[in-house]
């Protein structure tokens, strides 16, 4: 077929169908090109909307309070305000274990927490549930309150190892271990220095 014929074949087809198309005009889909099948991303999970709530209906957070070391402990504070310090924290269970505020600290994700800091900056907004770790500084034996003596009674006088002698004792080195960890704010970091130094008196030979 040369080059003409085949102008005048393709003239002849153009020429047999209509130059406008109807209203009613339907196109077969089995004509339509293929395409390839258009796949949309995921959707991201819309951010959660804040509620406004009144005052006086705030949420309340439950705190959980564990310790299982020496002395073993499992406190629980319910119904707490989001704005409820660290502090507030420790004074409540100083409060419920007799512990001496200044020897308790407490760790959220193995790192200490200031006592100026509140809950809804540690946790977060949403949050209505938080674990805290805490950790007794010098050991159960010597961080219970002692009852106050009856009046008339006179209270003995506490007689304690002074010097090298308070080294062979479990308070020096509970305090030693509590300080490395609040002063590096990492428990894991704190623990093997404390070894260091533990293995480094003992292999001294005082």
């Amino acid at each position: 077929m040369t080059e003409l014929t085949f102008a005048k074949s393709f003239i002849q087809t153009l020429e047999s169908r209509p130059f406008q198309i109807t209203a009613d005009h339907v196109e077969d889909p089995k004509n339509y090109p293929s395409r390839g099948a258009a796949i949309l991303p995921k959707m991201r999970k819309p951010p959660a909307k804040r509620q406004k709530l009144a005052p006086g209906q705030e949420r309340g957070i439950s705190v959980s309070l564990k310790s299982s070391r020496n002395p073993p402990l499992d406190v629980t504070l319910s119904a707490l305000s989001p704005n409820t310090s660290i502090l507030n924290l420790k004074e409540s269970l100083s409060e419920k274990e007799g512990i001496p505020v200044a020897k308790l600290r407490i760790l959220y994700n193995k790192k200490p927490i200031g006592d100026a800091k509140v809950l809804k900056d540690v946790i977060g907004e949403e949050e209505t549930k938080a674990e805290f770790c805490i950790m007794v500084m010098g050991g159960a034996a010597s961080v219970r309150k002692f009852e106050t003596p009856e009046k008339g009674a006179e209270a003995p006088v506490a007689q304690g190892p002074s010097g090298l002698e308070s080294l062979a004792g479990e308070e020096f080195w509970g305090d030693l271990k509590g300080f490395l960890v609040q002063r590096l704010r990492d428990e894991e970091q704190g623990n093997k220095v404390f070894e260091v130094f533990k293995k480094a008196w003992e292999g001294s030979g005082k």
